[in-house]
């Protein structure tokens, strides 16, 4: 029996701007249930630690709102697969201290990018990737945070455009740490996995479950792409108002498969367009 379309985990990345509670109260004024948010600057490399007052403020409004689930996005600058020594360790630095933050704030998800190969071969990008998580060892246990690969639109140098990148990542990493994936719809669609009909969505469903698996997959990005299939561009557009379509959206919404995990919007125009996209998303959970 399928669940309440009112209560699955729908929300949007929301504005932590003058406090992380800010993500919440703003993902509570467009009727979410869960929200994405930064809990730094995501443009700067060094951030003041959380004060007591912010936790207790950021719990208590997660508390007072019933949200679930909620995951944070690390910083754009951050690359685990940097060939470039002084780059790489202010970057595994500066992921540590996002975890702590996480693990400080009770947040369920850490949502990052793989990380770029630059210069160097994807391959040893993705050795750097798994030797930096590797090195987290030490203090993934301080918490219950749970870190998610988010699958790349193959824009530039990054890796991550591929299942099997992932699955690589994966397979060396997920039985010492606390592993997942995020499936952004524009990115895979970019990247050239078709989700615009339900033939298209099963072909790459079956694809991840046999590359990765699908027991790996604990949210999505929910977004159209305002660029054409394959066209390996990271371009957000309105749901129903891209290259992906609304079908796409709607098989999301009723697949038994999908229709549970959390998924948070990152579509352009912010809250007025997300309250609008929330309302749509719950419409389609309900129909059949």
């Amino acid at each position: 029996m399928m669940s309440d379309p009112k209560k699955l985990l729908i929300g949007a990345h929301t504005s932590a701007q003058g406090g992380a509670f800010h993500a919440i109260l703003e993902g509570q004024e467009i009727g979410a249930t869960t929200v994405q948010l930064f809990t730094r600057n995501q443009k700067r490399w060094e951030s003041p630690p959380l004060s007591e007052e912010e936790k207790q403020l950021f719990k208590q409004a997660v508390a007072e709102s019933g949200m679930r689930n909620i995951m944070s996005h690390d910083s754009y600058l951050i690359n685990l697969g940097s060939p470039d020594p002084e780059g790489l360790q202010k970057s595994r630095n500066a992921f540590r201290k996002e975890i702590e933050r996480c693990q400080q704030l009770e947040i369920t998800f850490l949502n990052f990018h793989p990380g770029a190969a630059l210069e160097s071969s994807i391959e040893s990008c993705l050795d750097r990737i798994v030797e930096s998580l590797l090195q987290l060892e030490d203090m993934i246990d301080r918490g219950s945070t749970r870190l998610l690969l988010e699958t790349t639109a193959g824009q530039g140098s990054s890796v991550g455009h591929c299942f099997e990148h992932l699955a690589y990542i994966l397979e060396r990493t997920h039985l010492k740490i606390p592993l997942g994936v995020c499936i952004d719809t524009c990115h895979i669609f970019s990247a050239g996995y078709d989700i615009r009909t339900k033939e298209a969505w099963e072909q790459t469903l079956s694809s991840f479950d046999r590359i990765i698996g699908l027991s790996h997959l604990f949210a999505f990005h929910v977004n159209d792409s305002m660029k054409p299939f394959g066209a390996r561009k990271d371009r957000h557009a309105p749901l129903g108002k891209g290259e992906i379509g609304m079908e796409c959206f709607r098989i999301m919404m009723t697949d038994p498969r999908l229709r549970d995990i959390p998924k948070y919007l990152e579509t352009p125009d912010g809250p007025p367009l997300w309250r609008e996209e929330i309302a749509l998303l719950r419409h389609l959970a309900g129909t059949t």
